[in-house]
């Protein structure tokens, strides 16, 4: 009886089309037939068409990577073009994996692309891990990394992580056999609102094409066995200076769930454990502290008395801002408070509300009670008052 390698060398084959597609790669001695070979067979899963997922799926597409499954449930939108390659304006609405799905068949038809449009859980993350050999991580936030690495690490899969935001970005490959996992870097979630989301913060469109591009290198080194991972290295990026640094890793004999006396045994509560509690829907009403874009409108063609402030950053007023208002950033408030009448009426904005709530929350407590927060932020101004402002 022939060999399961026998049967699998008789059966795995590359055409004749896909002998010159990966020309380029089979001239290489470090990869050659065989290493091409290795990447048809393979089975990544992506989390997320995002940002870091745009380029991992094309290059990994591009290397012949055979079934590249793709986790996302988002759909696209006009801020996401700036530095989510995979999708084009015509895209914009379209769901992200559709969209994605599409442009990686058109870039290698030989390949599969497996769609799982849901929102990765603790109650589907093993389940959907279990079909791929190596998980690579483009998600933006702390529950969700904390879920692939806990998921990867109990099924024992690769976790080829990549994190982003404004000019800085991080890679590593965590959650395998000898070497450290996420929790062995990061123990403890930072609390919540303290690390501001790309949304809120910014990025620099080209940073996730780089670190992107950085996960996908890692990718097809597992697949092929050869070079140097960055497994127990957490490789730094500043492209703002361009600098590269690296920092050593090592297991964590203590981490919970990678270390020899582990307590957790499946997957838990990632929002809990990151303190990240829902949002209770907003009242239907306004509440006692806000006012809506159109009744700021109306006092201000009434010319009625009132400060307007707005808690923004500078580089956001030069995008766009209410006129008349006055500027003093949230983090300056406190120190600035004296600048405030509280006998005035004062209404704050920002861009969507929420730095706004937490200035009036302050003003409160310092005694101010005749200030609002205008609901719904300068984004809402421009829904329901001046669709000439630009949203951002």
């Amino acid at each position: 009886m022939a060999s399961q390698a026998g049967i699998l060398e008789k059966t795995v084959r590359l055409s004749n089309e896909e002998v010159l597609r990966y020309s380029r790669h089979l001239i290489m001695p470090e990869v050659g037939m065989e290493g091409q070979l290795k990447l048809k067979q393979a089975k990544v899963l992506l989390i997320g068409a995002g940002g870091l997922g745009s380029p991992l799926g094309l290059y990994l597409a591009a290397a012949g990577v055979g079934r590249i499954g793709v986790v996302d449930f988002d759909v696209v939108d006009f801020t996401n073009l700036q530095r989510q390659i995979v999708h084009s304006t015509a895209d914009v609405g379209r769901s992200k994996l559709a969209s994605a799905g599409d442009r990686l068949r058109a870039l290698n038809p030989n390949i599969e692309i497996v769609p799982h449009e849901t929102a990765l859980s603790s109650s589907n993350a093993l389940e959907l891990f279990r079909d791929y050999e190596i998980i690579a991580d483009g998600t933006d936030n702390f529950p969700t990394r904390y879920l692939v690495n806990d998921a990867c690490v109990l099924l024992g899969k690769p976790n080829v992580y990549g994190s982003i935001f404004r000019f800085e970005g991080q890679a590593s490959v965590f959650a395998t056999k000898d070497g450290p996992c996420y929790r062995c870097l990061y123990p403890e979630p930072p609390p919540p609102g303290l690390v501001p989301s790309c949304a809120e913060g910014g990025v620099l469109g080209i940073l996730p094409g780089l670190i992107g591009v950085i996960q996908a290198t890692e990718v097809i080194k597992l697949i092929l066995g050869s070079g140097h991972s960055l497994v127990g290295r957490l490789l730094l990026v500043d492209a703002l200076e361009m600098k590269f640094r690296e920092l050593k890793l090592r297991k964590n004999p203590e981490c919970p769930i990678c270390g020899p006396h582990r307590t957790i045994h499946e997957l838990i509560d990632y929002n809990e454990f990151c303190g990240i509690h829902p949002e209770p829907p907003p009242p239907p009403g306004l509440t006692e502290f806000e006012i809506s874009p159109p009744e700021l409108k109306r006092k201000m063609d009434r010319r009625d008395g009132f400060f307007l402030l707005d808690v923004r950053e500078p580089h956001e007023v030069q995008i766009c801002q209410i006129p008349g208002s006055r500027l003093i950033p949230l983090g300056q408030v406190p120190a600035r408070v004296h600048e405030l009448n509280s006998a005035d009426d004062i209404i704050v904005y920002c861009r969507s509300g929420q730095r706004s709530g937490k200035a009036v929350d302050f003003l409160k407590k310092a005694g101010f009670r005749k200030v609002k927060n205008l609901r719904g932020g300068i984004l809402a101004w421009s829904d329901q008052v001046d669709p000439s402002v630009p949203k951002y």
